[in-house]
């Protein structure tokens, strides 16, 4: 695992200064690759490739990157691991290429130098990012891998393109300079956080996954476009016209055997090794298959809170007990939890606010004092159905879509918040229903359900159940909401138009990559940890596609199949409870312990002094939040979020690590 830097200046580079630079831009993300170090330049061709490394694989200075290939044609800085590598040795060891050391990025540069770069993509199984620059043809690629796991960030700033792993190395560079994209910031207070392709900067981008983008000579520019060497998208669909065809216990089976490879092949490592444990369906399957194939006691990891709501800890430690795992677990206090908030904006570089970023990095910051790579069960809720909009949703789409539009929209004007009652009794009624929910109050399930009721589709119906605010560009000024994949119709597979598969494919591509992912790489990352998904493997995710929804969704309940595997291993009782989550309970300090920091950001002087957001809506969810008609710390979050992110970009540049 490493952290990668570069550029490339078209018009040539001074030798002295390109180093010192590209060493800069390596030093503020030291925390991804502590191990070692490395520049490689050419001066007369413009490129300068940087890696911080974290040694995982072949500890020996074989391992170094940049790394030339054998025949001195490619060089390349690689992030990630590839899993297959030593299946993919053989096969070229076999084709006469001869190996130094043991490390996968050798393989990889090996590979390339067999089959060109889009085919070597196809070979590997793994989670990566990379830039590979081609002396001969003078020609870089930057790749990433197919769920997105590793990030890549790139832009042309005048005539240099920079690209990195995270986004303060870019800002390392001297030459960058970029305004915040507004209409990125629309999306970021509607989702939580920038979808890919966009990010916090305008004309700086994601490399979205599964992509490769190709730079040829001068000239080429920004007129390149990433192109895909795997889809989603199309293993959804082959997925319809390709079923499984075997019976339920065939499925069971051959998902069985797909994850016990795919955890075998990412407990490969020259370091400490153990595992996330939440006590969940995901983390204890993974955990299970772990332990079945290891002769040692496996190291599981969770921490405990406690506010009972937020609690896994001691559902861990029944899993754990029970599977003879050797199990660490800590309880963290508030204070623990709050002393990281304003250290959020280092570590994700631009406006993020899923409130699970808090836990996540405490439990890695914990499993880091005793290992160097984590493997989590993450994805399995997207892959097999686990998340309750892909019961709730298909279940509203079908209540209404058979009612015509006119009439939706009639009784959508009728439950208008302006038309709903008002006075002391309503007031009354709304405190009744939040005692009762916990969450929103009758008006505010009254004014959702006329939102919902002009649903289009079921990608419409997902855009808004995954929306915080639901008109953000009515609070960033001077803003318009560019499409995505949820509101794209274009970029959006039919599926047989069952509704629970579309939520779930627009899952994969989008929440899952930039929300979930990011999450896990910058906590781990932040503290010098590696984390692997064995969900993520590209097998399982194209065996998941074929799946009829049956075996995915059954009684009520998600991830049927998956717990199907589960039991082969952990008694039902002690893993079977309601979805917990790993949230905190932000909408209580905000009321609390966080009310004079958030009131500091919130301030509307200082919102309208900033240009940037509409104050008035913002106040109104504040005000209506302390006084606790209702909830609004979602929101809110997203505005805490922004705010502290622009402060520290005032600030001196400095690295994301934690310890």
């Amino acid at each position: 695992m490493c952290g990668i830097a570069g550029f490339w200046a078209t018009d040539g580079l001074n030798g002295e200064q390109a180093s010192g630079i590209l060493t800069a831009m390596t030093n503020v993300i030291r925390h991804r690759g502590p191990d070692d170090c490395g520049v490689w330049i050419d001066v007369g061709a413009g490129i300068g490739l940087g890696s911080r490394r974290l040694s995982i694989l072949d500890l020996s200075p074989n391992g170094h990157q940049p790394m030339l290939s054998e025949t001195g044609r490619y060089v390349i800085t690689f992030n990630g691991e590839i899993y297959n590598f030593r299946e993919l040795r053989h096969e070229l060891v076999a084709l006469g290429h001869r190996f130094r050391g043991g490390s996968d990025t050798e393989v990889l540069l090996a590979a390339v130098s067999a089959w060109g770069v889009r085919r070597a993509l196809e070979h590997c199984n793994g989670m990566f990012a990379f830039a590979l620059w081609d002396r001969e043809h003078h020609t870089l690629h930057l790749a990433r891998d197919r769920a997105g796991e590793k990030p890549l960030y790139y832009g042309w700033i005048g005539g240099t393109l920079l690209f990195a792993s995270e986004l303060k190395a870019l800002r390392a560079h001297p030459a960058f300079h970029a305004e915040i994209d507004r209409d990125a910031l629309v999306l970021f207070f509607r989702h939580g956080y920038v979808p890919s392709p966009y990010t916090i900067y305008r004309g700086v981008y994601k490399l979205p996954p599964a992509s490769l983008l190709t730079l040829r000579g001068k000239g080429n520019g920004s007129s390149a476009a990433p192109v895909q060497y795997w889809s989603v998208r199309e293993v959804a669909e082959r997925g319809i016209s390709e079923p499984f065809q075997g019976s339920a216990g065939e499925a069971v089976e051959q998902l069985h055997t797909l994850l016990l490879d795919a955890v075998k092949i990412r407990m490969e490592a020259d370091v400490p090794l153990g595992a996330f444990l939440s006590g969940g369906i995901d983390s204890s399957t993974i955990v299970a298959l772990m332990q079945a194939q290891s002769i040692q006691r496996v190291r599981t990891f969770t921490i405990g809170f406690r506010e009972d709501k937020y609690n896994e800890a001691r559902h861990a430690a029944g899993v754990a007990k029970h599977l003879g795992t050797e199990h660490t677990e800590i309880h963290v206090t508030p204070d623990d939890a709050l002393a990281v908030i304003p250290r959020l904006p280092i570590l994700y570089d631009e406006p993020f606010a899923d409130t699970s970023q808090i836990p996540t990095f405490l439990v890695a910051q914990l499993t880091r004092r005793h290992v160097t790579v984590s493997l989590s069960g993450d994805a399995g809720d997207e892959l097999f159905g686990g998340y309750r909009r892909h019961r709730l949703g298909p279940r509203i789409w079908r209540g209404i879509r058979w009612v015509p539009m006119r009439l939706r929209q009639a009784a959508a004007a009728a439950l208008a918040p302006r038309n709903t009652p008002t006075g002391l009794l309503a007031r009354g009624v709304n405190q009744l229903v939040r005692k009762w929910t916990g969450k929103r109050s009758l008006s505010e399930r009254l004014r959702q359900t006329a939102e919902i009721l002009p649903a289009s589709s079921p990608a419409w119906l997902y855009h808004y159940m995954m929306s915080l605010w639901k008109e953000p560009s009515a609070i960033v000024l001077g803003a318009r909401e560019p499409l995505v994949v949820a509101t794209d119709p274009t970029r959006q597979p039919y599926l047989g138009g069952v509704p629970e598969l579309v939520m779930m494919y627009l899952d994969t591509v989008s929440y899952l990559p930039d929300d979930i992912l990011v999450k896990l790489d910058r906590a781990s990352m932040a503290v010098s940890l590696e984390a692997r998904i064995p969900l993520l493997d590209h097998r399982i995710i194209e065996f998941a596609s074929r799946l009829p929804l049956s075996l995915k969704l059954r009684r009520g309940e998600g991830k049927w199949l998956l717990r199907q595997v589960l039991y082969h291993y952990v008694p039902k009782q002690l893993v079977e409870r309601p979805k917990q989550g790993f949230g905190m309970p932000i909408a209580q300090w905000l009321r609390g312990p966080l009310r004079d920091w958030a009131e500091a950001l919130l301030d509307a002087r200082r919102l309208s002094e900033e240009g940037t957001l509409d104050p008035l809506p913002i106040r109104q969810k504040w005000t209506e939040h302390l006084s606790g008609t209702t909830r609004w710390d979602y929101n809110l979050w997203t505005v805490l979020m922004f705010q502290s992110w622009r402060e520290a970009q005032s600030r001196p540049q400095q690295p994301a690590g934690i310890d």
